[in-house]
């Protein structure tokens, strides 16, 4: 969905479903956080979606956050069972998908015991009593009713029988009780448009075309969307709406679309095949949360991407290498236990020198851990989970519209020095999702680097050859033949190259320089400064941070200025090589604090490399951090 952002609010705010009853109250808003929950096959993460993309739009900032069990169908009704998808719009500049929600939509019992605790008092909880059985309560631990024991009073509790209501809309259709259940996701997605005057016509367009096979199924969900708008309309229960205007102020001139961290990152490969007049080649193995990458790309056969679905992480690697050594902008991804098993073909990268993108969707670890939730605690792994002195860049994008950005220097820093470079994101950015502005092809970079075509090297007797191995002065990168150049022939494999020729050499000293050789063709890899937001000039405390914890920092570093905090704020993208004034900015600064949801990786090479006592705040929990926290662990250090 794509918007323009000098759209006028009053075009933007008409696109309803009708026109609205003069006797309801209309409050304005700047703000909102949206919780869905229920049974993970109710529909929560296509319910929010949807809402997402109307409100995307419509206009706002918006921030979103999935969250949903490891299991294909949980048990139904249980605690571990409970999907949610959680949006924060605005009608300013936003960074995260906000810390408690205002509106809470619980499908079930389960549902509403697994994110009461998350819920501030007095804020909006709709709750589908058709649910709410004595065996459904029993089974997440009710003893008594919570919508008639007392514990909802400090809340405004709207019980709406959902799927009572979507069942009698749906009387008309020739659909048995179960399918027309199915539908109470959208009537719930009705009311809540209706509550928030969000637009309406995308969200039919889009399930006629998702049932375009099964009409009487996209037209009966049609009918309970409708059902649940009109619900809002005429029943006294809701006696208020909600208007949150469009965020235009916010953002440059420009077209704009929601989009999720893995379609950003996949559109960044796309585009740097494009400007590097590569073909685009995916090797890769299905993970989570990984997998959108692959199946993206795949549907862009057009832009001359090839996508290969490998029967394991080692085939997957493989693939990806020698479509490198064929002179393709070879990619693969995975998260971290296919890290693991890929790790001894990085090292031949690393070896060969050639231009390979590891993309990493980290989650919770280790072993199969958290599959669905989010952690960045491959960072070591990425640095040296290889067997000998094997240097790898690494990249790390900050939000999920900047994975665009990312892909692209990941792959100008893999063509330009040959080397593999690790794409560090999570999964909070993989699965989330922001307003994106769609840049101009003028604003994009040239990629493009010559592959040698003839001989580089003439020997004592005159003779023209091939060195595989004689370096750029500049950038220290091989020279990069595609197989079958004629004259260009040259050996290829793991053990040791001869400076140079490329022979096997097994000489000492020849091992010693080529490791030397390698190690400083990363550390020479041009990579801006880190950049310092300090407003007052006189903060003697600095809060760094790294990937996806970039929201979640900054709207603390904002809660805590608005405080009359003196805080100082830097985010880093490259964290192999760190930017050359890294040192200098951290010894600018009594104390360095250093969120993270790892146990430490970045503040202990920090640590090591500056001797700068980084101080950690970690967590590990599968969730991003909430601005609240980390505004406080801000104050401590101030006040420390």
């Amino acid at each position: 969905m794509t918007s323009q952002v000098d759209t006028q609010p009053e075009q933007a705010a008409g696109r309803g479903m009708g026109e609205r009853s003069p006797g309801k109250e209309v409050r304005r808003l700047d703000r909102v956080i949206i919780r869905f929950a229920g049974d993970s096959g109710d529909g929560m993460q296509l319910t929010g979606d949807r809402f997402t993309s109307d409100t995307a739009s419509f206009g706002n900032d918006l921030s979103t956050l999935p969250n949903f069990p490891a299991e294909i169908r949980a048990p139904a009704g249980t605690l571990p069972g409970v999907s949610s998808f959680q949006l924060h719009f605005a009608d300013h500049d936003i960074l995260t998908p906000g810390d408690a929600p205002n509106v809470l939509v619980a499908m079930n019992p389960a549902a509403l015991k697994a994110n009461l605790a998350d819920v501030p008092r007095g804020a909006e909880i709709i709750v589908n009593t058709d649910e709410f059985t004595k065996r459904a309560m029993a089974k997440v631990g009710y003893q008594a009713s919570p919508l008639e024991d007392g514990s909802l009073d400090a809340y405004h509790v709207h019980p709406v029988p959902l799927t009572t209501l979507t069942v009698e809309a749906l009387k008309d259709f020739a659909l048995s009780r179960k399918e027309a259940e199915r539908s109470k996701n959208m009537f719930a997605l009705g009311l809540l448009s209706w509550m928030y005057h969000r637009p309406t016509e995308a969200t039919e367009s889009f399930l006629r075309t998702k049932f375009a096979k099964k009409p009487q199924v996209a037209e009966a969900n049609v009918a309970a969307y409708r059902a649940g708008w009109n619900f809002g309309e005429t029943t006294e229960d809701f006696a208020v709406s909600y208007e949150v205007q469009p965020a235009a102020s916010a953002f440059p001139p420009g077209t704009y679309r929601n989009i999720s961290g893995n379609l950003a990152l996949s559109y960044g490969l796309v585009a740097a095949s494009q400007q590097s007049d590569l073909p685009l080649y995916l090797g890769s193995y299905p993970i989570t949360p990984a997998s959108d990458i692959l199946h993206e790309l795949s549907k862009h056969k057009n832009f001359g991407v090839r996508t290969f679905q490998a029967e394991d992480e080692i085939a997957g690697i493989g693939a990806a290498l020698g479509a490198a050594f064929g002179g393709a902008l070879a990619v693969t991804t995975t998260s971290g236990p296919g890290v693991a098993l890929k790790s001894e073909t990085i090292g031949l990268a690393v070896s060969l020198e050639l231009p390979l993108l590891i993309v990493d969707i980290q989650r919770g670890g280790p072993s199969t851990g958290l599959p669905t939730k989010t952690e960045q605690a491959d960072l070591l792994q990425a640095m040296y989970g290889r067997n000998g002195e094997a240097p790898v860049p690494i990249v790390a994008p900050s939000t999920p519209a900047d994975c665009f950005d990312a892909a692209m220097e990941a792959a100008r820093i893999a063509l330009t020095y040959r080397t593999p470079v690790f794409l560090l994101s999570d999964g909070y950015l993989a699965n989330g999702s922001e307003p994106w502005r769609v840049p101009d092809l003028v604003e994009l970079p040239d990629l493009r680097v010559p592959f040698t075509t003839e001989p580089n090297h003439t020997t004592e007797d005159g003779t023209d050859t091939f060195w595989p191995y004689k370096r750029d002065p500049e950038t220290l990168a091989r020279p990069w033949a595609v197989p079958g150049t004629p004259g260009l022939e040259h050996r290829i494999g793991g053990i040791e190259k001869q400076d140079g020729t490329g022979n096997i050499s097994y000489d000492p000293a020849n091992h010693d320089f080529m490791v030397r050789t390698r190690q400083a063709k990363v550390d020479g890899i041009d990579v801006p400064d880190v950049e310092v937001d300090d407003p007052s000039g006189e903060a003697d405390v600095l809060v760094l941070g790294w990937g996806s914890t970039y929201g979640p920092i900054t709207a603390a570093v904002r809660r805590t200025r608005a405080a009359g905090g003196r805080i100082a704020q830097a985010h880093l993208r490259h964290l192999n090589p760190f930017p050359r004034n890294l040192g200098e900015v951290l010894g600018r600064y009594r104390s360095v604090v250093v969120p993270e949801m790892n146990l430490g990786q970045l503040a202990t090479l920090l640590r090591a490399k500056y001797l700068v006592d980084a101080r950690s705040f970690t967590q590990v929990n599968g969730m991003p951090f909430k601005a609240e926290q980390l505004a406080d662990v801000l104050k401590e250090a101030i006040d420390d």
